[in-house]
């Protein structure tokens, strides 16, 4: 079972980087980016740190993300 989630976490956050960089729409570039961050913190629950993956989501997901739309919609305005 362990192996399972490991390899579905992996997977998707190995996917959603190629579309994280790929992309061309700002938008569907930060959603695609918050799917990464969430799976990475997936993978730290996987290896009992679930500090680590709070604060991932917490820090990474919840406050830089937010900054980063934020600075792409200033400055498309």
């Amino acid at each position: 079972m362990m192996w399972l989630l490991f390899g579905y976490f992996a997977t998707v956050s190995i996917v959603a980087g190629v579309l994280t960089v790929s992309l061309r729409n700002a938008v569907h570039c930060s959603l695609a980016l918050l799917t990464l961050l969430l799976h990475m913190a997936g993978l730290f629950v996987l290896l009992n740190s679930e500090f680590l993956a709070m604060v991932q989501i917490i820090v990474y997901a919840g406050a830089i993300l937010i900054l980063y739309l934020f600075v792409l919609s200033y400055g498309r305005s």
